[in-house]
């Protein structure tokens, strides 16, 4: 067997191949950008065809045509997006519905309206919003005639990103793991399998959807024609799952917050089935053996993708890096707030209607304020999620940090500042890869447990202590208050 485990990290904006070491140590990675499209406001759409071939030719390239030093291959995935195709052929059926796409607002709407939010919530820990793939999936179904076509034949197959690999590498197997699963608003957070009356109610047909597996193990087989052997698939988490494993909160209360395109916060809860007063959700961390451990969630959609927003189209910095030094040139904001609500408000206000503000403009303001108080919508937006997860019985008592935005000192520190909390950031932020790799070496028998595993695999970590008067930070807070309820 391999002494390296293979990561495919299939995210929204690139995806790329990873290859660790036992240790956690990086050998080679690949990465390719992709597309995104925006047919119309509010709708955003992936080619499923583009997510395979980039993912496959970063594989390729990280491989370096020895598979022999392959062990396992781990797939961590943007969640909730849908891909749907079609079984015979093995190609996409349409462009793909990514996650933060807004088309179904009004269909969520008149569920809420005939009441069914509650029972929905009370079986599968979500709530009706765009966000997840359930109502994706039906909108696909209502809409578009080549998936109706498919459903009427019998070779349509629905998944998220994870499913679609996993069925190209594989050659044909329909498989989607626990974690990702559990993000369809079709899986009963108790049931093994995808919901029947979640289906009916949705009118999303069972026999279009994988079945659902395990997190880690012999999940399945690649094809030795497209990595030059048959190695084993052995790890498959959602990207939020993963990077809380690549972090190593396995017990139950420990929390991380990932920065990407999105920010996610995700406390363990152990085997418990998770329940929230307070408009959080309910999730699957991992799935080992068929036994459940569970997470509280906390999802805003809107991150790292402001940052891209003020370079890509408000043409204000050159590069992301450029946030941190204009966010330390100038004492405070200004009082500039943004509330980052470009593709609605997630956690804990579902508002998927809301958009941006930015709020507290003078003939002051320059590029140097609006890019600190973009930083400062991380922290403000955290800090709401702090106060539901503590109204749930789920106060933080430390934060850990990763994603791509995490790399700012200054946000860091921002963060524990308005949190009020040590804020742990390791030396390797890329844990959303590393999760994966850890659950892949577990699968394939080269560390034993998952706790073993991060052990050996996570490395080092710096801290950051809060030290913001107590008055600075309310004044921050009743400021950002005032522009959500503007929003």
């Amino acid at each position: 067997m391999g002494e390296h485990i293979l990561v495919l990290d299939a995210g929204t904006t690139s995806t790329r191949a990873m290859t660790f070491a036992p240790d956690g140590t990086v050998e080679a990675v690949a990465q390719k950008d992709l597309t995104q499209h925006y047919p119309k406001p509010g709708w955003v759409e992936h080619d499923a065809a583009e997510i395979w071939d980039k993912t496959l030719a970063c594989a390729r390239e990280v491989v370096r045509g020895d598979a022999g030093r392959i062990a396992a291959i781990g797939i961590t995935n943007q969640r909730e997006t849908v891909v749907a195709w079609d079984r015979t052929s093995g190609e996409p059926l349409t462009r793909a519905i990514v996650w933060q796409d807004r088309r179904t607002a009004e269909f969520c709407a008149g569920m809420k309206e005939y009441g069914h939010e509650a029972e929905v919530q009370k079986r599968t820990g979500l709530l009706l919003d765009p966000y997840f793939s359930g109502t994706k999936m039906r909108w696909l179904l209502d809409h578009d005639e080549g998936v109706r076509a498919a459903a009427a034949q019998g070779t349509l197959a629905f998944g998220t990103v994870e499913s679609w690999l996993v069925f190209k590498l594989s050659g044909g197997a329909h498989l989607s793991d626990a974690s990702n699963a559990s993000r369809t608003l079709l899986l009963a957070l108790d049931g093994a399998q995808f919901d029947e009356d979640m289906c009916e109610l949705f009118g999303v047909p069972r026999a279009t959807l994988p079945e659902v597996v395990d997190t880690h193990g012999r999940l399945a087989e690649c094809d030795a024609d497209l990595l030059g052997a048959a190695i084993p698939i052995c790890g498959l988490a959602g990207d939020q799952q993963s990077a809380t494993i690549g972090q190593g909160c396995l017990a139950f209360g420990e929390t991380k917050a990932t920065y990407g395109t999105g920010a996610f916060v995700l406390t363990n809860k152990g085997r418990d089935i998770p329940h929230s007063d307070h408009r959080l959700l309910g999730t699957v961390l991992y799935q080992e053996n068929g036994t459940r451990t569970y997470a509280i969630e906390g999802a805003c959609f809107v991150a790292g993708s402001l940052v891209q927003y003020l370079r890509d189209q408000l043409g204000l910095i050159g590069n992301a890096a450029e946030t941190e030094e204009l966010a330390r040139s100038i004492e405070d904001s200004g009082e500039v707030v943004i509330v980052p609500a470009l593709a609605g408000l997630g956690a804990p206000h579902w508002l998927p209607d809301a958009r941006g503000v930015i709020s507290g403009l003078s003939f002051a303001s320059g590029r140097a304020q609006i890019a600190r108080a973009a930083l400062e919508a991380m922290a403000h937006q955290t800090h709401d999620l702090a106060s539901a997860f503590d109204a749930d019985g789920a106060p933080w008592s430390r934060l850990r940090i990763d994603g791509g935005m995490s790399a700012n000192d200054w946000m860091a520190q921002d963060l524990a500042d308005i949190l009020d909390l040590p804020v742990e950031r390791p030396d390797f932020i890329e844990t959303t890869a590393l999760g994966a790799a850890i659950l892949a070496a577990v699968g394939c028998g080269m560390h034993d447990t998952l706790e073993s595993a991060a052990r050996a695999m996570r490395g080092k970590a710096s801290v950051f202590e809060p030290d913001m008067g107590i008055e600075v930070r309310e004044a921050r807070l009743a400021r950002y208050a005032k522009a959500l309820a503007a929003v």
